[in-house]
């Protein structure tokens, strides 16, 4: 599949606390005026969810987080998620627990050995995904934040899958409008070989239904809620189910529809998982600290719930 694509500018959204500049012709913008690090008023939040609607990815400079004022900031817009990591839980570094560590680092604040299973479980954050599509009531937004980057690489690139969608042929629109697919944590870590998941690892695992195609509520769109979470397609064969999940992910992240963001020290990214994707890509993380921390809210209810 392939397309011409049509000039879809992601500006002309009116604030009168923040300005954008636009980061693709299609989505996500640059936000400065707010010091996320205070509380927010009524007028200041609202204005910032619908700015998240409309964008889906906000990138916002200079915000000077610890991991207190990072969750009390994102507390403002809903419920963090529960368990924040999966693999080796009693080795966590940060004490906050409703701090994702997206690090290279270990409890001892040194660089994780190559053969770490920590590091091995990392490596699915290259692939494409959606945060927490595997658990039953997935997640609406992230918010990564940078405290230490690597001299160069290790950039994270952003699609919005109401782009996808709008662009894909009406015939494929219609094949998929209806499917629903399942998700888990281990179908994406076995594309890299990862298996290595003790029992009560893997029985939290188990995977969880997702509509393939579901509607941004706020914006009224429709997006594709594809991950490489994502290892059957319910009432199809897999191999079946999963080329033509290849088919759309490599539809969906075209060069014309990806954002790549270069990381500042300081820099807060947030997007909405509902109608993204994102992946990590490679730094030489065996030489590097990187040291970036995610905060993640749950969404309102399981997708088969929503309205369509």
């Amino acid at each position: 599949m392939s397309v011409s694509l049509a000039s879809a500018p992601a500006a002309g959204f009116e604030s009168k606390y923040l300005t954008f500049t636009p980061l693709n012709p299609h989505f996500g913008a640059c936000a400065e005026g707010l010091d996320l690090t205070r509380p927010l008023t009524v007028e200041q939040r609202n204005e910032l969810r619908a700015a998240m609607n409309h964008f889906a990815v906000l990138v916002f400079p200079g915000q000077q987080f610890t991991d207190e004022t990072q969750a009390a900031f994102a507390e403002q817009f809903g419920t963090i998620e529960a368990t924040p990591t999966l693999v080796d839980q009693e080795r966590r570094r940060l004490p906050n627990m409703k701090i994702n560590d997206i690090s290279n680092l270990g409890a001892d604040g040194e660089i994780l050995a190559v053969d770490d299973r920590r590091r091995m479980f990392n490596l699915g954050n290259l692939l494409w995904h959606s945060d927490s599509s595997f658990k039953p009531t997935p997640a609406y937004w992230s918010m990564l934040h940078a405290r230490v980057i690597p001299p160069s690489e290790g950039e994270t690139e952003f699609i919005d899958t109401r782009v996808a969608w709008d662009h894909l042929p009406e015939k494929m629109q219609a094949e998929i409008r209806d499917l629903v697919t399942e998700h888990s944590l281990i179908f994406s870590r076995m594309q890299l070989g990862f298996e290595a998941f003790s029992p009560e690892e893997a029985a939290r695992c188990k995977p969880v239904p997702q509509r393939l195609v579901r509607r941004h509520a706020e914006s009224g769109r429709l997006a594709l809620y594809l991950s490489a979470h994502i290892g059957r397609i319910q009432g199809q064969q897999t191999p079946e189910a999963m080329a033509l999940i290849r088919d759309l992910t490599e539809f969906a992240t075209q060069r014309a529809f990806v954002y790549q963001h270069r990381w500042t020290v300081k820099d807060l990214v947030i997007w909405d998982n509902r109608c993204t994707m994102h992946r990590g890509l490679r730094y030489d993380d065996k030489l590097y600290p990187r040291d970036l921390r995610r905060v993640t809210l749950e969404d309102i209810a399981p997708t088969l719930e929503q309205p369509v």
